[in-house]
């Protein structure tokens, strides 16, 4: 698996890509815990980009909730 150069923590706008090709989907933890959702891998126009919704899929943390060191870690 070739590493991302570009990440992105997004909002529910961005869940469906279609211009992204390649995708993987990994779960990792942080010593910060779990983030907020699995990280979406892909290339996008020739780049290998990192996508994490950053309220979880079907928007499961509310702002106050949001796991933040661990979506940056």
């Amino acid at each position: 698996m070739t590493a991302a150069k570009i990440g992105i923590i997004g909002g529910s706008g961005l869940y469906q890509m279609p211009e992204l090709t390649e995708i993987d989907e990994i779960e990792v933890e942080t010593p910060f815990g779990r983030p907020s959702d699995k990280f979406v891998l892909g290339t996008l126009e020739g780049e290998r980009v990192a996508f994490l919704p950053r309220h979880g899929v079907g928007h499961r943390f509310t702002p106050t909730e949001l796991p933040f060191r661990a979506n940056i870690y």
